[in-house]
């Protein structure tokens, strides 16, 4: 029997496919689509994402086809310079365009064994839940049946894996709606970034970016909301809409691809029914303000992987697999939120230009830009593992150490013990936990005498007491094997 299959073959399915095996988990991707589609609406990593690759050594393949930028905040439109003394070794995001992303994941899944099964659509799911043979029956488009262990949905805002669960879905439809596409223009470049520049002064839903050789990446207001949102938007009402809200149409033409998004904003009330999961889109949708969608189903794939292969392999505590929607539901959540506050800053009302000034002003202290810098990129995430040191919960930053990096010793997605003391043991644990002895080249980096990371990144423990740490290798890494 399969182990895992994931429903989905976007990035998040792509992410949490490769951190299964990289515990031995055996892993089938079914994506519906024949073929990766070139629509690219994620446009980059954020810098707790750029961490994750660098986790997994997979930093080098995104750095040569990518450009880092810094803005810091890039909330509701509003851009400031990176805020300085932010918590991270890597400050600064990557224009790395989604089909890219996918390129890359999915290069980096296949090296790592996952059987990916393309034009696969899901229509049916059931589980067994007791017995010898306990586990999901995945139905396909074509009739034919799929038993695996466990099953993942990844496969978007409108997944079939939740709705065949029955899991709500709360939240607000769409009040509005954008269309989003890339098309040449015939316009003068001198003549269209002006009236672009103008028009953004009242429209911050509004653009056109260059992509080269006549080709431009263009985002206009929608009229209303249309009845099938799945339905791409037609070249003719790109045009209607661009003189609408332009003047011009800037002689749009043979377009590569049309979509259209909304402002909708829901979150999946579970992420995990018995042993079938949501991650990704299939577990929230929002605006894409602020660049936050991509990232936050990839950090969920971090999140989720190495739980859930603890799981297959026999030695999660119990707990564990719960931890996933404990954690990610709440970091869910807040994105949602800071996107509706976002949608209310790209208003166009009086009040909403009024608040957008108001929150520039207040984004020129560095205390408030680097806290919502902080909260875009995701560094500021900090689950509750209870009261503690104040490094508990959060994930650690790329520290250097006398031997290197820590990130180049998280390639195996394993725990690590950073013990800055010499006088720690791992002994049980060591088919799942790395003893690293050594030492930060500067205490303002890890001012504690040793961190038990978890696999993600995060700090499970803070301390130096030996027997302490034990209850936190089980807690998190379950019995000793010897």
């Amino acid at each position: 029997m399969i182990d895992v299959v994931v429903v989905g073959g976007g990035p998040t399915g792509l992410m949490l496919a490769a951190e299964l095996r990289l515990h031995g988990v055996h892993v089938v991707v079914l994506e519906r689509l024949t073929q990766q589609t070139e629509q690219s609406r994620g446009q980059g990593l954020h810098a707790r994402s750029v961490e994750v690759m660098d986790q997994r050594g997979l930093l080098d393949r995104f750095l040569a086809v990518s450009e880092k930028f810094q803005v810091g905040g890039l909330f509701g439109g509003i851009q400031k310079p990176w805020p300085d003394g932010l918590d991270t070794a890597h400050p600064y995001g990557l224009a790395t365009p989604q089909p890219v992303t996918k390129r890359l994941l999915n290069e980096r899944a296949l090296e790592l064994g996952v059987e990916i099964r393309r034009g696969c659509e899901v229509v049916g799911l059931s589980q067994d839940a007791g017995g010898a043979e306990a586990g999901v029956t995945l139905e396909l488009a074509d009739g034919t049946r799929l038993h695996s262990r466990y099953a993942v949905g990844c496969d978007g805002g409108r997944s079939t894996v939740r709705r065949q669960l029955g899991v709500g879905f709360p939240g607000e439809p769409a009040k509005v709606e954008t269309l989003l596409g890339e098309m040449e223009l015939t316009e003068d470049p001198t003549t269209l970034a002006a009236v672009v520049a103008e028009v953004r002064k009242t429209q911050l839903r509004f653009g056109a970016t260059p992509l080269g050789d006549g080709m431009y990446r263009v985002i206009v207001p929608a009229e209303g909301v249309a009845e099938d949102r799945a339905a791409a938007p037609s070249l003719e009402e790109f045009r209607q809409q661009l003189r609408a809200v332009a003047g011009t149409d800037f002689g749009a033409h043979s377009p590569r691809w049309l979509s259209r998004f909304g402002d909708a904003t829901r979150q999946a009330e579970r992420y995990r029914v018995g042993r079938v999961l949501l991650a990704g889109d299939a577990a929230h949708i929002h605006p894409p303000t602020g660049g936050q969608g991509l990232n936050l189903g990839v950090q969920d794939a971090f999140n989720l992987g190495w739980k859930l292969a603890a799981e297959v392999d026999g030695w999660a505590p119990e707990g564990l697999l719960d931890s996933y929607h404990t954690e990610r539901h709440p970091v869910g959540a807040r994105v949602l939120d800071n996107t509706r506050a976002q949608i209310a800053l790209l208003g166009t009302d009086p009040g909403a230009t009024a608040l957008r000034e108001l929150f520039s002003k207040l984004m020129d202290f560095q205390e408030v830009n680097r806290y919502v810098t902080e909260m875009i990129t995701a560094v500021g995430v900090r689950y509750d593992f209870g009261d503690g040191h104040q490094l508990l919960g959060r994930r650690l930053r790329d520290v250097k150490l006398k031997q290197g990096r820590l990130y180049e010793l998280m390639h195996h997605a394993r725990g690590l013990l950073l013990d800055q003391t010499g006088r720690l043991s791992v002994e049980g644990w060591a088919d799942r936990v790395d003893h690293i002895v050594d030492t930060s080249e500067d205490l303002d980096e890890l001012d504690a005498p040793a961190v038990l990371l978890r696999p993600d990144g995060h700090i499970a423990w803070v301390g130096e007491d030996q027997q302490e740490m034990l209850v936190h290798l089980r807690k998190w890494f379950g019995a000793s094997a010897g």
